[in-house]
């Protein structure tokens, strides 16, 4: 049976391979991108396997409306990958307190959104829980 994947960061790097690797075995998509332009290939290749969904993780309440637009979408969740985020390069001392609260908002809490409004939706299918994260970037 297919899965459905939810992909945030689905625009390039780990996100985009995470899509493509569900894609090409038959699996359901959604996947998120600040620009849901930036997942037209994926359209293009995969059609209706693939819901692209405009998705900017620091914003709680588009968070869980994307979760649950994917869900109803689909009918059913199975894995969760968090994979938005970012690292701050340099040096501790150069790196300002918004500079570091911006990226604990992407990363730590955009992930923690992901989580919380799909869970339920996981706890009521009866499924085990797969989720997946990018680990915290930050070179200090």
């Amino acid at each position: 049976m297919s899965k459905v994947w939810f992909i945030t960061g689905s625009s390039r790097g780990l996100g985009r391979e995470f899509v493509e690797a569900a894609l090409s075995r038959g699996d359901k998509v959604a996947a998120t991108a600040r620009s849901a332009a930036s997942l037209d290939d994926f359209v293009t290749k995969y059609g209706d396997a693939v819901l692209p969904l405009a998705l900017d993780v620091t914003d709680k309440a588009a968070v869980f409306a994307s979760v649950n637009r994917a869900k109803e979408h689909f009918g059913r969740l199975d894995v969760i990958v968090n994979n938005a985020g970012y690292a701050q390069i340099g040096a501790v001392e150069e790196l300002s307190e918004q500079q570091l609260r911006d990226q604990m908002e992407t990363n730590f809490f955009g992930a923690f959104w992901v989580v919380q409004a799909a869970l339920p939706h996981l706890r009521a299918q009866g499924s085990d829980t797969q989720e997946i994260s990018r680990r915290a970037q930050g070179d200090f």
